[in-house]
């Protein structure tokens, strides 16, 4: 049984098209797929490190995009990987915010907006983990 933060869900108006672009910038795959839904399709991606999914729900009407700092971030291998990715992003026509290098312990990240317009954050040297195990230990 799962317990503790296990997902996060978003609209979108084709999931085959954010699933694609999720494979493409945050290295994850399609993990569940279902049509039995009456307004369309759900999908669960995954990066397969951690029991976490995010959850792409097909949205009948206009999707309302995570706005301002709203977004989902992935934390990359290296500086090169995420420059890679937003390269590869611009390349293909989307607008690329960053990189930008913002010290301890935010690190170096850049944001890219997915086919819906939310923000997906890519990141290097981010001290996520860090920052929890010490407040574990406190």
């Amino acid at each position: 049984m799962d317990v503790g933060l296990s997902h996060v869900a978003l609209p979108v108006s084709d999931p085959s098209v954010s699933a694609r672009f999720y494979e493409r910038y945050a290295g994850m795959r399609v993990v569940h797929d279902r049509t039995d839904q009456p307004d369309g399709r759900v999908l669960w991606l995954s990066d397969l490190t951690r029991p976490f999914v995010v959850v792409l729900i097909q949205y009948p009407g206009e999707v309302a995009a995570l706005t301002g700092w709203a977004h989902l971030g992935v934390a990359c291998r290296t500086r090169d990987e995420v420059d890679d990715r937003c390269a590869d992003a611009r390349e293909a026509g989307l607008v690329v915010q960053g990189p930008y290098d913002s010290g301890p312990p935010v690190g170096y990240w850049a944001i890219i907006p997915d086919p819906d317009g939310h923000n997906l954050e890519l990141s290097y040297g981010q001290e996520v983990g860090t920052t929890v195990a010490q407040s574990r230990s406190a």
